[in-house]
């Protein structure tokens, strides 16, 4: 099915069993002493059978950091920890190249209380500062601190090194005329601007000698009006290929573009043809093909399949879908691709973690950043024959319950299951998912669907026993006296309003709203404008229908992720949302929602049909009857605290409840 992924490839001198590579993303956990964290994330991911792993940015010094927690190439006590990363990846069979870093002004003096610098001094919207214009000694510095850096990685015995030129990072910055304003001879026409980067290229290249695979990450397309042209970037990839990069690997945008990315609203595959057309500038050189590796938005082994297949790429990387499911081609080379835990682009656990400098993990993979705290032998991926047996013959791990099958109960059902337990889940809808498949409703977040499949099947395999709509309450608890344990993940109920008119058939709670939206041409008025109120309006308005969305606070989408919630904005600014916040409600009435604006006005909000996006309430009717009947439980998501409540939490949680009563 995958012949062109599972295809054996080379880059430089260093074959690779398929052509899919884990990307580099930072994680949060390079600071950590010891290494132990990362290197067995990285390990795990050796496991799953990668071609290659590029680790996060290493920073070539410190004021090149991206960060508090970059790890640094340059530095003698970082030594063991980046060879316990080699060891661990070596010894998981796999191979690692180390990506060789400089935020240049994208770095911060709130890191480590240094300068940031940059080709010049332009201030920059995403790290709120301006940096420093870097002088002749300052460039010829930071070159051989690149140089230093792939020095010391081959001595490290990583298998390859990347250079980072893209994503508006100090390599990025010198090729663009939008932050290299110099007028000498490292900036002013494209000549000059490109030979910073070519320097470090040539001197990478001197430094790790020759044999040694380099990579380097350019920019595809900045995003940016006025940055580097598609023709500057076309024969700046020619060059690179002729001054000794082994593979380009694409990336697109920078953290300041107007453009989204990498969003659930982008289309899969949207950057390839960036990819496609450095591949042709390349392969018409004379001398032999330089691999072009295609990244971004590609979230699937089939959409890498077909690249492949059409000669777009020679290679893909893949960075989030690897935070989701180590083990992709583990699964692929087995013949069960369809047993994948997908990606679903939410960025809520990785992306808007990494923007804020905190430890990555991911949504519907709680393992994830956690692998040394967890154990290696929790997270070894089986084919699904091997682990039935596993069950079966783990049975005396006991039997245990599982009330409520949104992301909380399904992911302590399978925890549960993988250890060998006997587990019997009670739902008590129609269907898994809860508010998972709600938001499975909302345009962009279709892949939401996907998840709830992925654990269906799961389930299935691992013997779990779904019974669906089945609630258990004080008729039915004695079903669960013969367990060992039962886990509380009952979920949440929309929060009701204390407002005159909120009776009347014009009011709707929001899950009704998004299962049966109804007919009709005529406004809605959303009451409350946090994430739900978000998806709403955006599920309405691509209908069509007018929308008001409003809030007695002061932003709308307030805890929404910062790489998200300003695209989710702007498309509804797009399709002329009104958008109130500072608002105080009056009455609902048959014609729509009086309120007074944050002007002080009184107002009537003309709506078809007003929703209550309000909150939620814990759903939480049973814990006291396993109390009164002495049986041990544990209460996860929203049926523990609605503060804070995100599908992230609630995977967590639901892994973590499922560990404590099995360990």
């Amino acid at each position: 099915m995958f012949e062109h992924v599972l295809r054996a490839g080379r880059i430089g001198g260093l074959e690779l069993p398929s052509r899919i590579i884990v990307g580099s993303m930072h994680l949060g956990l390079e600071s950590q002493p010891g290494g132990e964290a990362l290197a067995a994330f990285y390990a795990e991911r050796a496991r799953g059978g990668t071609a290659l792993i590029v680790t996060g940015g290493s920073a070539v010094s410190r004021e090149g950091a991206g960060g508090r927690h970059y790890s640094f190439i340059n530095e003698a006590q970082e030594e063991p920890k980046l060879e316990r990363v080699v060891r661990a990846v070596h010894d998981a069979g796999g191979r690692i190249a180390l990506q060789l870093f400089h935020a240049g002004r994208y770095g911060s003096p709130e890191y480590f209380g240094l300068e940031p610098v940059a080709p010049s001094a332009v201030a920059s919207r995403f790290s709120r500062c301006t940096p420093r214009a870097m002088t002749a000694e300052d460039i010829a510095r930071t070159v051989e601190d690149f140089a230093t850096g792939a020095r010391r990685a081959r001595s490290l015995g990583f298998d390859a090194v990347e250079i980072m030129g893209s994503e508006g990072y100090l390599l990025n910055q010198f090729l663009s005329p939008l932050t290299n304003r110099r007028d000498d001879e490292w900036g002013g026409d494209f000549e000059r601007r490109g030979r910073f980067p070519l320097a470090v290229l040539g001197a990478v290249r001197a430094a790790a000698g020759g044999g040694y695979p380099i990579l380097y990450r350019l920019s595809g397309t900045d995003l940016m009006p006025g940055s580097t042209s598609e023709e500057e970037t076309l024969e700046f990839a020619r060059e690179l290929a002729r001054r000794g990069a082994d593979a380009l690997e694409l990336g697109v945008g920078w953290h300041e573009s107007s453009v989204p990315t990498v969003q659930l609203t982008v289309e899969p595959g949207a950057w390839v043809g960036h990819a496609e057309r450095i591949k042709r500038a390349v392969d018409a050189l004379p001398a032999a093909a330089v691999p072009v590796i295609a990244s971004t938005r590609i979230g699937t082994l089939e959409l890498a399949e077909r690249v492949l297949a059409a000669g777009s790429a020679d290679f893909i990387s893949l960075a989030r879908p690897f935070l989701a499911d180590p083990a992709i081609l583990v699964k692929a080379r087995a013949g069960e691709a369809e047993r994948i835990n997908p990606c679903i682009a939410c960025n809520q656990a990785c992306i808007d973690r990494s923007l804020r400098d905190l430890e990555v993990s991911c949504m519907v993979n709680p393992r994830a950043g956690r692998e040394w705290e967890w154990g290696e032998e929790e997270g070894r991926e089986r084919p699904s024959g091997e682990r039935e047996r596993r069950r079966v013959a783990g049975a005396g791990r006991g039997s245990f319950a599982v009330i409520g099958g949104g992301p909380a109960g399904l992911e302590a059902a399978r925890v549960l299951a993988v250890a060998g337990a006997h587990v019997v889940l009670y739902e008590a809808g129609r269907e898994l998912g809860g508010q998972f498949r709600l938001a499975s409703r909302v345009p962009g977040k279709e892949d939401f669907a996907r998840t709830i499949a992925h654990f269906e099947r799961e389930l299935r395999l691992l013997g779990v026993e779904v019974r669906l709509e089945r609630r258990i309450d004080s008729g039915s608890i004695a079903e669960l006296d013969p367990c060992d344990g039962v886990i509380v993940a009952s979920g949440v109920v929309p929060r009701r309003i204390d407002l005159p008119g909120a009776e009347l058939p014009i009011v709707r709670a929001y899950p009704d709203a998004l299962l049966n939206p109804g007919a009709g041409s005529g406004r809605i008025a959303i009451i409350g404008a946090g994430g739900i109120g978000v998806d709403l309006a955006h599920f309405y308005s691509r209908q069509g229908r007018p929308v008001t969305l409003m809030c007695r606070g002061s932003a709308v989408g307030e805890h929404i992720g910062r790489s998200t919630r300003w695209v989710m904005l702007r498309e509804l600014r797009e399709r002329e949302v009104e958008m109130l916040t500072g608002v105080a409600y009056g009455r609902i009435a048959r014609e729509g929602v009086w309120i007074r604006d944050r002007a002080g006005d009184t107002r009537l909000i003309e709506a078809q049909a007003v929703v209550i996006a309000a909150g939620q309430e814990r759903e939480d009717s049973v814990s006291a009857l396993l109390e009164s009947r002495g049986r041990p439980y544990r209460i996860v998501g929203g049926a523990r605290d609605t503060r804070e409540l995100d599908a992230v939490r609630a995977f967590r949680e639901g892994a973590s409840a499922a560990r404590a009563l099995i360990h």
